[in-house]
């Protein structure tokens, strides 16, 4: 899979473990293991490896999409050989307005394995090219729901958030960046609202709304922060759905 040009294709088309206060829960769980970077690393047997188990996110499901800087190591929402980052992934229902957390974690066996054929040997993920906070068919599953980043870490440390993050739907899911260098702060798409409202008048990207006042966009971190990474956790608010 070309992730970069999937992302790019959906920049010209568009202008581009966690646990929420309810502590509702609901994803797939899977223990198939296939390594994707050096499949012939290690020989020996693998029946005795105690594999955490790979999170698929569901409908409604919140997660944390992220890709290194070569868009080699990553985490989609699968759990196949193209979400490294799978194993042990903070994955989270939303089920109404409140607090919530998603994470990745590099620091396990079936990512170990899978970045590097041996299930013992350390591997960080290095820099970051994309991240977000997504909901899997949110468009369907909350539409009104609007995604606010509150906080991000990188291996326990805080990250400044250097604008104000907004949620539009993108090919069905609901998505609020954290990182995403297509869509620049003077393209935001026309669907684009905040916790305060809509950022745009009538759908209109050329029509920005009263609250819309240049400090929301889809690059609010610096990615120096992610030179090398083991685990990162993103803190976020939903509003806009009824109780």
């Amino acid at each position: 899979m070309d992730i970069r040009r999937i992302f790019a294709v959906c920049a010209a088309a568009v202008i581009i473990c966690g646990a929420a206060v309810s502590c509702n829960e609901k994803v797939k769980t899977s223990k198939n293991i296939e390594s994707t970077e050096n499949k012939n690393a290690v020989a020996d047997d693998l029946s005795d490896v105690q594999f955490e188990d790979t999170v698929t996110a569901g409908t409604g499901d919140a997660y944390l999409a992220i890709a290194d800087k070569e868009f080699r190591m990553q985490y989609l929402g699968g759990s196949d050989e193209n979400n490294q980052l799978t194993f042990d992934a903070g994955v989270v229902h939303i089920d109404g307005n409140g607090d919530y957390k998603v994470s990745v974690n590099a620091d396990t066996k079936g990512f170990r394995y899978r970045a590097t054929g041996d299930p013992d040997k350390e591997y960080k993920p290095k820099g970051m090219e994309y991240a977000a906070v997504i909901i899997e068919d949110g468009e369907t599953a909350v539409p009104d729901a609007v995604i606010t980043i509150k906080k991000v870490k990188v291996d326990g440390k805080d990250v400044e958030l250097k604008k104000k993050s907004f949620t539009y739907t993108d090919a069905g899911k609901l998505r609020s960046n954290i990182f995403n260098e297509w869509i620049s702060d003077d393209g935001l798409p026309d669907d684009s609202r905040c916790d305060k409202g809509a950022l745009f008048n009538n759908y209109d990207n050329t029509s920005p709304s009263d609250i819309n006042d240049g400090s929301y966009s889809a690059q609010l971190v610096d990615t120096g922060a992610f030179d090398e990474w083991t685990k990162v956790e993103v803190e976020f608010s939903i509003s806009g759905l009824d109780k």
